[in-house]
């Protein structure tokens, strides 16, 4: 370890000496845990951080001026779409998607490097349950799409297939993972088929370029956002172990989207059928203020641009459709190719560009009393694993439902929206579908049939709910808060019965009684793969 006169110096030379203020007080552990923290910060790299960080920071968010006339949107022939084909393309894509899938050639990386802060909770995000009845989690839901797709690719091709599952944490989310992993005997995968990997942290940093010291004896570090992938990907080898794995399609994505596909065979399909090194699934937007980047292209090159990057006027431009001209929006799920992956962090890493995140950052004053901000004071730097967009030489974007695949969890209940009841009731309501489109009916607890929930209505009821089945009404959207009736029957809620429908195989037939019957054993996502 190097001594406090090295350290000290390092820091002269960054500009930054102010973090070891207090280190003459501290006892001998805690000195030598900061000189430990700060050791590995290398000076000219430390200085032109906090200088970038204070720099970007000061410019105000606004358009670029000439950014209108060089955007366009995506051209037809990048963009593919899970409802606008025919039946035969997407059953082709499918196909194609589970063969890669039997052959082994397929992982999914999970972004889990964020705490569920705004959630009101300080553990990782993937622990977080969001009020289902079977009271699974965000990483269990996940384990058990793994576990289905690797069982439907198997029983396609008569083999027994692995899709290896990689965990990209921080240094505030690694420990507590890993321990929940354990405890839950990972979920019933297989161990040595779950790689988790660290991403690397930097300093938070005050407005006028100075890193913030947390504690007497720690820096306030933060993740560096999860374009920090490529970096972690080439520090622990990652891409190497895929390549011993015989992986060459990585699907990634971030770890609050509940209704997330893993390793969709369709995208994945898609994907390699179109030659694609890099792809990303996209939603249309909501409304032109919707809050989400959107993926387009500036000067033939694609990209995601972000909302606040975009003029409301140019937000609101139209397509010869009525819809809106930019409306690809972003939801942070993407196809890479191995090979993509490793030229990404062998030659561009270094040309991403850091975004600025303005936080509110637990520090110490002058005197060494610990401070909770009330407002925002601190800077904390990121990349997005989507700026790698613009080195591909074959991008292709997916359109998606949705309803059917896209229903963020960011902020506690007492926000309006993307919160735990949103998307709790976006995955009843998906269950509940499935349910009905496969043959199902709902009875009431005295055996008479529930009418199936009419287009555009939708059902006040809750799972477990203490008024009586007859009690339960339809009304039309803005009336009622949705709630759907799957996931786990629970006392007092509707039985569920199957009927044959015609064009229905008896095998589906059978395979969705099982689902009924086991929607709190880790099935509850079997439709998702059985009926089209």
């Amino acid at each position: 370890m190097a001594s406090e006169l090295d350290v000290r110096a390092r820091l002269q030379r960054a500009g930054q000496e102010h973090l070891l203020r207090f280190c003459a007080e501290l006892a001998p552990g805690p000195r030598a845990a900061l000189l430990a923290q700060l050791e590995p910060l290398e000076p000219e790299a430390l200085r032109e951080h906090c200088r970038r960080a204070a720099a970007a920071c000061a410019r105000p968010p606004a358009p670029a001026p000439d950014l209108a006339a060089r955007l366009r949107p995506l051209p037809p022939e990048r963009v593919g779409s899970a409802s606008g084909v025919s039946p035969q393309t997407r059953r082709l894509w499918e196909e194609e998607g589970f063969h890669q899938i039997a052959l082994n050639k397929v992982a999914v990386l999970l972004l889990a490097g964020g705490q569920g802060t705004r959630l009101g909770v300080t553990y990782p995000k993937g622990m977080y349950q969001v009020g289902l009845p079977s009271q699974k989690t965000l990483y269990q839901l996940q384990a058990e799409r793994i576990r289905r797709v690797e069982q439907l690719a198997g029983e396609r091709y008569g083999t027994r297939c692995t899709v290896p599952w990689y965990i990209m944490t921080s240094e505030f989310t690694l420990g507590p993972t890993a321990k929940f992993f354990k405890e839950h005997d990972f979920f019933h995968l297989d161990p040595n088929n779950v790689v988790m990997f660290e991403q690397r942290m930097l300093p938070a940093v005050t407005f006028d370029g100075r890193a913030i010291l947390e504690r007497k004896d720690k820096v306030a570090m933060a993740p560096d956002g999860n374009g920090g992938l490529y970096c972690a990907l080439a520090d622990h080898q990652v891409l190497e172990d895929m390549e011993r794995r015989g992986v060459e399609f990585v699907h990634v994505y971030c770890v609050d989207n509940i209704l997330v596909r893993l390793a969709d065979p369709v995208f994945i399909g898609f994907c390699v059928l179109r030659g694609a090194d890099c792809g990303a699934k996209v939603v249309e937007k909501a409304s032109p203020e919707e809050p989400v980047g959107v993926v387009c292209q500036i000067d033939g090159v694609p990209q995601v641009v972000e909302y606040s990057e975009i003029s409301p006027e140019t937000a609101r431009l139209r397509a010869p459709g009525g819809g809106l001209l930019y409306n690809a929006g972003n939801i942070c799920n993407h196809f890479f190719t191995r090979d993509f992956l490793q030229m990404v962090t062998r030659e561009f890493e270094p040309l991403l560009k850091p975004h600025v995140a303005v936080k509110k950052v637990p520090y110490v004053d002058e005197e060494g009393n610990p401070v909770q901000p009330l407002e925002p004071n601190g800077i904390k730097m990121e990349k997005f694993v989507f700026d790698v967009l613009p080195f591909a030489k074959n991008f292709v974007a997916f359109q998606v439902l949705r309803g059917e695949e896209f229903s963020p969890l960011k902020n506690a209940d007492s926000a309006e929206r993307d919160n735990p009841s949103t998307a709790r009731r976006a995955l009843l309501a998906q269950h509940h579908r499935w349910a009905l489109q496969a043959g199902a009916h709902f009875l009431d607890a005295h055996g008479a049939r529930l009418p199936e929930q009419p287009r555009g209505w939708r059902c006040t009821c809750k799972v477990g709910s203490s008024g009586p089945p007859s009690s339960w009404t339809w009304t039309r959207p803005g009336h009622c808060r949705p709630d759907s009736l799957l996931d786990l029957p629970a006392p007092g809620s509707p039985t569920l019965r199957t009927q044959p429908r015609p064009g229905l195989p008896g095998g589906k037939q059978a395979a969705l009684s099982f689902w009924l019957q086991n929607m709190d054993h880790g099935s509850s996502t079997l439709l998702q793969h059985v009926d089209d």
